[in-house]
């Protein structure tokens, strides 16, 4: 069995993975389990160049092949922020705060203008092979937060194909049509298929 490390320590994150691989020849293990603790740091200048220093980064000090992601919400009115700063987005220290901050920003602009997307960078190294997944689901800003699934931006990102925002959905149907759903149902092709070789 091969073992596949996430550069993450989001236990939720590793779950999902194994719950993808179930029954296939992978060993999923996170950070913690592999007995890795680093800081990595994050400065490249997007999604895929972040994902793709965390998962390098992983593999050279293991061997395994690793996994990692980077992820955020681009806003078209703030010209594309907060991007890859997402997760650090007006100095805030927490998830309510960054999407109250949003909010705030973005008081008293229509609905035409609120036009945003989560986007989800998967990158795959094994020493051999590099691949980078993107996933990516376009919505809205909504006028107030909304809902309790979830997390980061999800109280205020609306999908009007649902009617509700990212945290509104159940955990199920977020899996399948998110922006790291798709690009981890990407990754898991790739790999369920190396498996059946």
């Amino acid at each position: 069995m091969r073992r596949l490390i996430i550069a993450t320590k989001n236990s939720g994150k590793v779950r999902e993975i194994k719950s993808l691989l179930q029954g296939y020849d992978y060993e999923v293990i996170s950070l913690e389990e592999a007995g890795i603790d680093i800081e990595i740091e994050e400065n490249g200048n997007s999604f895929e160049e972040n994902s793709l220093i965390k998962a390098t980064t992983v593999h050279n000090i293991t061997g395994d092949m690793a996994v990692a992601d980077d992820s955020g919400l681009e806003i078209d009115f703030l010209n594309s922020a907060p991007g890859i700063y997402s997760a650090r987005f007006l100095g805030c220290k927490n998830d309510k705060e960054r999407y109250e901050g949003v909010l705030a920003l973005m008081q008293g602009i229509p609905d035409e203008y609120r036009s945003a997307r989560f986007v989800c960078a998967v990158s795959l190294v094994t020493g051999t092979v590099t691949r980078t997944f993107t996933g990516t689901i376009e919505g809205k800003i909504a006028f107030k937060a909304e809902g309790e699934n979830g997390f980061g931006y999800d109280p205020i990102f609306y999908i009007p194909e649902y009617k509700k925002t990212m945290a509104q959905i159940d955990i199920e149907l977020k899996n399948r049509i998110s922006h790291r759903g798709l690009a981890f149902q990407q990754l898991a092709e790739t790999l369920k298929s190396w498996s059946a070789k």
